[in-house]
């Protein structure tokens, strides 16, 4: 790692800024992962959209369809694809700690910059606060690497900004993936802003939460590399803008993708968010691939729609 335990939260803080997206991990037909298409995707990323980071084996990526070697496998993968020319934050999420444990373990020793831990299902909601705190300390004390927090509907309840403030106290806690109501996410970052660095996925609440809140870190989702291309960088350049202080023009090319955003929008099957962005990836030229159950595939019709919505959403292509 480039920093020890005691140095994590500083060196998040100086390091980790930008645009990270959260990948989609590619299986060929017969559902293997598709190792050469994953790089070429990391390479394209990189190189033509400047993205900054990397959230890998998460949900967008399947994780819960992967198993304990292929998890591992990807988070290699994807140090080596990035060869250091942008930081990766590995999913750990996992309802069994020893699992937790022992893919930050091999996030540490591969080389990965952070690890990222979603708040788990609970099965008894007594002393809820207290049982979250001692899961995190108990990951904490395991492992030297930086820690992200990842509050999700997802887990049936939602952490407080309260119980994040207490978390943000953790030694190796030094950022928050905070999927809730901005208003929840506005008031950690009062809260805690001087100990854990708060995002959240949402690309269209962004720019304001760049000027009004003074965020530095989109942590994430996949519009980094959905509505951009090598031509047509216009999220990377609202960012730039806005990070430079020029908030009209930054407002101005934001809102200048909202036809793309609607076409991703208004095509994608509410039950198929993999299948309709790894579509939609084909569409731009990455590598795209099939998803593992039980992740549904899109229909001919869908496909059909998307790919009308594509030509026509104004996002051009080289």
């Amino acid at each position: 790692m480039k920093y020890d335990r005691k140095s994590a939260k500083s060196h998040a803080f100086a390091h980790m800024r930008g645009i990270w997206a959260a990948a989609l991990m590619p299986f060929k037909p017969d559902l293997s992962i598709d190792e050469d298409g994953f790089r070429a995707n990391m390479d394209h990323w990189i190189a033509d959209l400047g993205i900054d980071g990397f959230f890998i084996a998460g949900k967008q990526g399947e994780f819960f369809s992967m198993s304990l070697d292929e998890r591992k496998r990807a988070f290699d993968l994807a140090v080596s694809a990035a060869d250091g020319r942008a930081q990766t934050i590995m999913s750990c999420s996992d309802q069994n700690m020893d699992v937790v444990i022992d893919l930050a373990r091999h996030a540490q020793a591969c080389g990965a910059d952070y690890i990222v831990v979603h708040a788990p299902m609970l099965h008894f909601f007594r002393e809820q606060d207290e049982t979250l705190l001692r899961y995190y300390r108990t990951i904490a004390e395991k492992v030297d690497i930086g820690i992200a927090l990842w509050s999700h509907p997802d887990s049936g309840y939602l952490m407080s900004p309260a119980l994040c403030n207490r978390l943000a106290d953790i030694e190796t806690v030094v950022a928050i993936k905070y999927s809730v109501p901005r208003l929840m996410y506005a008031e950690l970052t009062r809260l805690a802003g001087d100990r854990i660095i708060v995002s959240t996925a949402s690309e269209e609440e962004w720019l304001d939460n760049v000027l009004e809140l003074d965020w530095r870190l989109y942590l994430c989702s996949s519009p980094p590399y959905l509505i951009q291309t090598t031509a047509d960088r216009r999220m990377r350049d609202y960012t730039d803008l806005a990070l430079a202080g020029r908030a009209d023009e930054a407002r101005r090319v934001r809102d200048s993708l909202e036809p793309v955003r609607q076409a991703l929008k208004s095509t994608r099957p509410a039950e198929k968010p993999h299948s309709h962005q790894k579509y939609w990836q084909s569409l731009l030229g990455q590598t795209g691939g099939h998803v593992r159950p039980p992740c549904l595939e899109l229909t001919e019709d869908e496909k059909r729609r998307t790919h009308i919505a594509f030509e026509t959403c104004g996002l051009k292509r080289a």
